[in-house]
C-alpha cells in the first residue's frame, strides 16, 4: 500500500509564508500525479493543486500566484509552496496520488491519502 506523510503545516500570520512536503512510500511518484487537497472545518474537501507526471499543473484559481506544487522524484516528495498566505486558507491540507497523467480536481479520482497537516493563518 501506498503511505503518504505530509509535515511542514503550522500557525502564520497573514502574508507569511509554508511549505509543505509529502512524503511517499511504496510506489515511485515519477509515474503519479500527486495532488494537494484541503478541508476547512464544515466544508467540505476542496482541490488546492496537482502535477502530473509529465509536468503540468492545475490550481485552484483562488490559490494562482501564491501557491506552487513541485515534486522530487529523487527523494519520492511532492511540495506545495504557499506565499501570501490568507486567513481563508486556514484548513488540514493533505496529500494524494492518482494513477497516470491526467489532472483531476475530484477527490475521488485520487487513492490514498496523507493524514494532513494543519495549516493556520492568523489575520
Amino acid at each position: 500500500q501506498v503511505q503518504l506523510v505530509e509535515s511542514g503545516g503550522g500557525l502564520v500570520q497573514a502574508g507569511g509564508s509554508l511549505r509543505l512536503s509529502c512524503a511517499v512510500s511504496g510506489r515511485t511518484i515519477s509515474t503519479s500525479t500527486m495532488g494537494w487537497f484541503r478541508q476547512a472545518p464544515g466544508k467540505e474537501r476542496e482541490f488546492v493543486a496537482a502535477i502530473s507526471w509529465g509536468g503540468p499543473t492545475d490550481y485552484l484559481d483562488s490559490v494562482k500566484g501564491r501557491f506552487t506544487i513541485s515534486r522530487d522524484n529523487a527523494k519520492n516528495t511532492a511540495y506545495l509552496q504557499m506565499n501570501s498566505l490568507k486567513p481563508e486558507d486556514t484548513a488540514i491540507y493533505y496529500c494524494t496520488w492518482r494513477r497516470g497523467g491526467c489532472l483531476r480536481v475530484r477527490p475521488e479520482d485520487y487513492i490514498d491519502w496523507g493524514q494532513g497537516t494543519q495549516v493556520t493563518v492568523s489575520s
